[in-house]
């Protein structure tokens, strides 16, 4: 099961002050015996982080000890049985956190006086994760998917079924709900009531896909990624109607999902995300090259990107995931300060750029270095 990552995770690592903070990022695996090495791994990124630390002026007995949490990991077998692709932990005097993520990392040791999480961006970007809601009379599914993968994500606020949802609810006392089991699995659920059938279905039916936007709501609150539906024709066109996520596509998965495994879901379901993402990220690319020929309204400076995604002017933007701008910015003196190598206090400005971008709602797009455009590492339209 991958720990669910949102924006909001991320706010408050990059609003963490109390320093010396320790990111590590390091592939995991999901089955032996390909997992019996991640934590040598971990033993081995944490090796670094301690001399990073001690170069940093830290005594050893306090870097081990700011390390130790970290450190008690390697021992709990039960942990690395459960991994998903990557793993990344955060760890700062009085705090620790760490995520299974389902995105491969390369292994990465940054300590600095802030935590470093541009390796978390493939999630967070506007091309990175989606999900699909599974929804059947007798089972409710979200899973959250890359390209790569998908994972099921923990529901505690929804509810798992109809006839759940339902059993609480006064009108239910005016209705006879009959299921019949078969094959060990529950027949779908067949309502009786005073009006025509289809009336009282509908009605019930309502309530319950309500509270299943309910108890998804308080999960996808602040997330943007897209979300594919996957149940029977009749279903899906009733969730659209009540749901408040407006990231909901148009095009869904139908059928009986309850049939699905993950892995079918993911495979009916990436094609229907890709085509949005590649217009998306094409659309952006154009606009981008367009203003940047007109010298209007977009630029690559670094400097000017920074600035910009501080101000809350970005709105898209293009950066090299896998690259490093190592410098300082001050905000107060709107100071932006690039280094050729890392310096005592530097972060990665690449790392600034997009989470204030994302903060601000611009559309962030991690990409390889080869397709940012310029030569920079990054790139960005400007709203104004």
């Amino acid at each position: 099961m991958a720990d669910l990552l949102n924006l909001d995770h991320v706010r408050e690592l990059m609003g963490h002050r109390n320093g010396p903070c320790v990111s590590l990022f390091l592939p995991t695996h999901r089955t032996a015996p390909e997992n019996e090495q991640d934590p040598i791994r971990l033993k081995n990124l944490l090796a670094r982080a301690e001399e990073d630390l001690v170069g940093m002026g830290v005594r050893a007995p306090e870097a081990r000890d700011l390390l130790e949490p970290a450190a008690q990991l390697q021992g709990l077998g039960g942990f690395w049985q459960h991994q998903a692709d990557g793993l990344a932990l955060f760890l700062a005097p009085g705090m620790f956190r760490y995520h299974r993520l389902p995105l491969e990392l390369a292994e990465l040791v940054v300590v600095t006086d802030r935590f470093h999480v541009k390796p978390l961006l493939p999630l967070l970007a506007s091309d990175g994760r989606f999900y699909v809601l599974a929804l059947s009379h007798n089972e409710v599914r979200l899973l959250e998917g890359t390209r790569q993968r998908v994972d099921e994500v923990e529901l505690e606020d929804v509810p798992d079924s109809l006839a759940e949802a339902l059993r609480y609810d006064d009108l239910e006392k005016e209705h006879l709900l009959h299921i019949a089991g078969r094959g060990g699995r529950s027949a779908p659920a067949v309502f009786h009531g005073h009006g025509t059938g289809d009336e009282v279905d509908k009605v019930l039916l309502g309530r319950f896909l309500r509270q299943v936007d309910d108890g998804l709501w308080e999960i996808l609150r602040q997330e943007r990624a897209p979300l594919v539906l996957a149940g029977v024709d009749y279903l899906l066109p009733m969730f659209r109607k009540v749901t408040r996520y407006r990231h909901v596509l148009e095009e869904g998965v139908e059928g009986n999902p309850e049939e699905l495994r993950p892995e079918d879901l993911h495979e009916r379901a990436w094609p229907l995300v890709e085509r949005v993402f590649a217009r998306e990220r094409e659309e952006a690319l154009a606009a981008y090259l367009a203003r940047a020929g007109r010298g209007q309204g977009a630029t690559d400076d670094l400097r000017e990107v920074v600035l910009a995604a501080h101000d809350g002017r970005v709105a898209s933007l293009f950066v090299a995931v896998r690259d490093e701008r190592w410098g300082s910015f001050d905000a107060e003196r709107r100071e932006v300060v690039l280094h050729e190598r890392r310096e005592p206090g530097d972060e990665d400005l690449l790392d600034r750029a997009a989470v204030l971008a994302l903060q601000a709602s611009g559309a962030v797009y991690a990409s390889s270095p080869e397709e940012v455009p310029g030569r920079t590492g990054v790139a960005a339209i400007l709203r104004y």
